[in-house]
């Protein structure tokens, strides 16, 4: 058998640890935490309430600052940062999809997924954009507004928007936390091909097995730690060792 070489990292954390509050009301979220994310990998991140799960999101995403450890996006190490310069390797490198889909009322759809380029100056690659739409079925809804839209297409255009920069790394925190179980389907089904047929790299908080079951690889965490990793999980599976933590 032959080695190969081991795969690029879009994100890793070393010793990451991250406490709330101070002194005797500090809670600690995150406890010691390594991780890598391998590009074109969709990770998900499960775990019982209170486990750490979108802290550890936040503070690979930039969002957040961890107490003490180091995180990198883009072998960039973004914890000595500036805010200023960690807001430009998240514009540069990142998408987000929130379960709320954070989209501008007053905007049609085909202008809040630009939004991002419109904002950075950045040319749309007309391609890209009309193979995204395409895929995630949003032709005919471009000129409306959010308003217009149903819960599962205003949730397309988060993720059209999130990936219309081909950004190094996308983060969803449930994203399909608020969508039906067709809508989060389809939704679920197409991270996945991005991931399969773009060399998309997605790390997906979730606390539904089914959601889970779509991704490459669970981690697992519990009181701050990665307790367990699973790859190629099934509902069933995810399920089952979702029993053994405290849920």
């Amino acid at each position: 058998m032959t080695t190969t070489a081991a795969p690029a990292l879009a994100a890793t954390m070393r010793d990451g640890y991250k406490d709330y509050g101070f002194g005797d009301a500090a809670v600690r979220a995150l406890n010691g935490v390594n991780v890598d994310i391998a590009r074109s990998e969709f990770t998900a991140i499960m775990g019982p309430s209170g486990s750490g799960k979108s802290t550890l999101l936040h503070t690979l995403a930039g969002l957040d600052r961890l107490t003490a450890g180091a995180s990198t996006i883009a072998d960039t190490t973004i914890t000595t940062l500036s805010e200023a310069q960690i807001t430009e390797v998240r514009r540069k490198y990142i998408g987000f999809v929130f379960q709320s889909f954070n989209l501008i009322p007053s905007l049609t759809a085909k202008e809040n997924i630009t939004l991002p380029l419109d904002i950075s100056g950045t040319d749309v690659d007309k391609a890209w954009f009309d193979e995204i739409i395409g895929i995630l079925g949003l032709g005919d809804r471009l000129t409306h507004l959010p308003a217009e839209l149903s819960g599962g297409q205003q949730q397309r255009v988060a993720v059209a928007r999130a990936l219309v920069s081909r950004p190094e790394i996308i983060f969803a925190d449930e994203p399909s936390g608020n969508l039906d179980s067709r809508s989060g389907a389809e939704l679920l089904g197409f991270m996945q091909r991005a991931v399969k047929e773009f060399g998309q790299t997605i790390v997906m908080v979730t606390h539904d097995p089914t959601a889970a079951s779509y991704a490459d690889r669970i981690l697992f965490l519990e009181d701050g730690q990665i307790v367990d990793e699973m790859r190629e999980p099934t509902a069933e599976r995810v399920l089952d060792r979702m029993k053994q933590m405290g849920h």
